[in-house]
């Protein structure tokens, strides 16, 4: 594949040079996200299910509101916030908000540049159809000023010339939407695990008060 793509490049016209420096912003941001998210998704087990949950199962709230302020993970801010309230006997309903609140703080940053690679990876394709519409623009207008015994193998290396555009715009799209995909689903993961962690808060504080209430 990398062959190709290069034998695709240096036959090529100039559209692939933006092409290739869209696909190199793509691939940066691809890399930042996936070092970014790998942390997030170790830290959430690490600071919740290690360290906050135990607690919370054993109602040592003040323990575990300690355990989430000396954690620098995104779910040990959301849970903390919730933990806050609930030591200042809030409502479930105020709890849920707090964590909620926490949530929307932390989302921005989880999905941030993740959108721009599909926008990137339509750049790239439309770079390529343009690429190849001017080349062959180009092609006719020179194969109509040249030599009839020329015209045939001129036109065929022109227009090949011209494809090689759009099929490296595509070979550079393709992967990127993947990468997109990808990063995409490590996040709804993330999320989902914030979420569920915020739901367990919640019932182990309901079953608390409900014990108390049968008491």
């Amino acid at each position: 594949m990398l062959d190709t793509m290069v034998r695709f490049f240096q036959d090529g016209g100039p559209f692939m040079y933006p092409i290739a420096a869209v696909l190199a912003i793509g691939l940066a941001i691809t890399l930042e996200r996936f070092f970014y998210l790998a942390p997030v998704r170790r830290g959430t087990r690490v600071a919740f299910e290690r360290g906050i949950l135990p607690l919370l199962q054993k109602r040592d709230y003040q323990r575990a509101m300690k355990a989430a302020s000396n954690s620098d993970s995104a779910i040990a801010a959301i849970m903390g916030a919730g933990i806050a309230r609930l030591l200042n006997h809030s409502r479930r309903e105020d709890i849920e908000y707090a964590m909620e609140e926490g949530l929307m703080e932390v989302l921005p940053r989880l999905e941030k540049r993740t959108q721009y690679l599909a926008t990137l990876a339509n750049i790239a394709t439309l770079l390529g159809l343009l690429g190849t519409i001017i080349g062959l623009i180009a092609a006719f207008t020179a194969v109509a000023a040249a030599d009839p015994s020329q015209k045939a193998s001129l036109l065929s290396e022109s227009i090949s010339i011209a494809m090689n555009t759009t099929a490296f715009g595509l070979m550079s799209a393709i992967p990127l939407l993947m990468f997109h995909a990808v990063l995409q689903t490590r996040t709804n993961e993330i999320v989902d695990s914030f979420e569920m962690a915020g739901v367990k808060l919640l019932n182990i504080i309901s079953d608390q008060r409900s014990q108390t209430a049968l008491a």
